[in-house]
């Protein structure tokens, strides 16, 4: 370990020992790329994400009430479905005249469940094949949730609800890619059919099935939302991050962490996956044409060139929505993160990172045809996102 980054870890302990945290100090410190070392990332995240407040004395308070509320909403929308759905095979008490499986009334509980079928069945269809470049999320972890995997109660776990449904494909066909792939080219597919996957023995259970949980209750909490497709790349590299923090502690509750965590940064970046709001200021259209804007101001040449015939739509989309988690191995994604969360005005930045990399391969842009071009731009070329942010900066710099 260099001297230099020695330095660094050690700026971050004096930043994160104070009684009150220093944000402008943290944001400045994170923004340059947070150490992994100590767990520190997983602490500046959630800080910088508005989990835990900058007062320290309060932090193990915040958590154990937070994981608390999380254990209760399994208990809501995962154990008590799953026990309820049980009983009716031995009282029938849930089946009555009011209430059968093929009651229409939408405020049916037989109706909600079958709902809910649909949307689990997308978001599972999705977590499997989550960062297929690498088999972390198909490794058993080291903390499956024992409230559900309790051995003196068989619950129904997601993954035996999704493996008992019937629900045919085109059901949960629901997506928000419009006319753009939300799968990048350098990324292959992982196996799709619940039976490809190795059965981990009794009583584990593999990361996907947590971030699976994971979405499946921020579906239920939010229901003008629910899921959409590509929610799965946000919470993705969140939950990595925390499921591999060096404190145990704190890692055997990556799971209530990350979703608080996530949540949090839907609430910034819900709109996006609202198609309603599409053509609002707040959505994603507007967003879109902001890069095209923006890169007006920076460099006129590109921008005559790409508005020719290069909607923003066949490629900001991907990055914008999804936060460029697409467009990057993970560790890559997790850097541009770092900076991401650490600037005051983050998605203004994002905007300038979508410059950058437009401007990074200007060259071969001013050069190319329509159908280079968008291979470029479905397939970024550059693999260096430090070349990448520090071309961002200095066009911020450069306002």
């Amino acid at each position: 370990m260099s001297s230099l980054h020695k330095s660094r870890i050690a700026d971050f302990q004096d930043v994160l020992k104070e009684p009150t945290i220093a944000l402008e100090k943290l944001r400045e410190l994170s923004f340059s790329g947070i150490p992994c070392e100590g767990g520190l990332r997983c602490l500046c995240w959630k800080i910088l994400l508005n989990y835990l407040p900058l007062e320290r004395d309060s932090w193990t308070s915040i958590l154990a009430k937070q994981r608390e509320l999380y254990s209760q909403f399994l208990r809501e929308m995962i154990i008590q479905p799953g026990i309820a759905k049980a009983n009716m095979g031995v009282s029938r008490e849930d089946v009555t005249f009011e209430d059968h499986p093929l009651n229409p009334n939408p405020d049916s509980r037989w109706n909600t469940y079958f709902k809910d079928n649909e949307v689990l069945l997308q978001i599972d269809k999705d977590v499997r094949r989550l960062c297929p470049d690498i088999s972390f999320f198909q490794r058993a972890t080291e903390y499956p949730c024992l409230l559900i995997l309790d051995p003196q109660n068989e619950f129904e776990t997601l993954r035996k609800r999704v493996e008992q449904t019937t629900l045919k494909s085109q059901t949960v066909a629901r997506n928000r890619s419009g006319v753009t792939n939300m799968s990048s080219p350098h990324k292959s597919l992982a196996p799709s059919s619940v039976n490809e996957y190795q059965v981990l023995p009794s009583g584990c259970e593999a990361h996907w099935e947590v971030v699976e949980r994971i979405l499946f209750i921020y579906a239920k909490l939010n229901p003008g939302i629910a899921y959409v497709q590509g929610m799965n790349e946000i919470v993705g590299p969140l939950y990595y991050t925390f499921a591999t923090d060096p404190n145990n502690e704190w890692k055997e509750h990556a799971e209530a962490d990350t979703f608080f965590c996530f949540t949090n940064l839907m609430a910034e970046i819900r709109d996006n996956f609202i198609k309603s709001l599409d053509d609002s200021q707040c959505g994603i259209t507007y967003k879109m044409e902001k890069v095209y804007s923006t890169l007006k101001d920076k460099d006129m040449e590109l921008y005559l060139k790409l508005e020719q015939n290069i909607k923003p739509q066949f490629f900001a989309f991907r990055w914008l929505t999804l936060l460029l988690s697409q467009e990057f191995l993970l560790p890559d994604v997790i850097r541009i993160w770092d900076s991401l969360f650490a600037d005051d005005n983050r998605f203004d930045f994002l905007l300038l990172v979508c410059c950058a990399m437009l401007i990074l391969i200007r060259e071969q842009l001013l050069e190319g045809d329509f159908t280079i071009n968008m291979r470029l731009l479905q397939d970024y070329p550059i693999t260096d996102v430090c070349q990448i942010l520090q071309k961002a900066k200095e066009l911020q710099d450069s306002k």
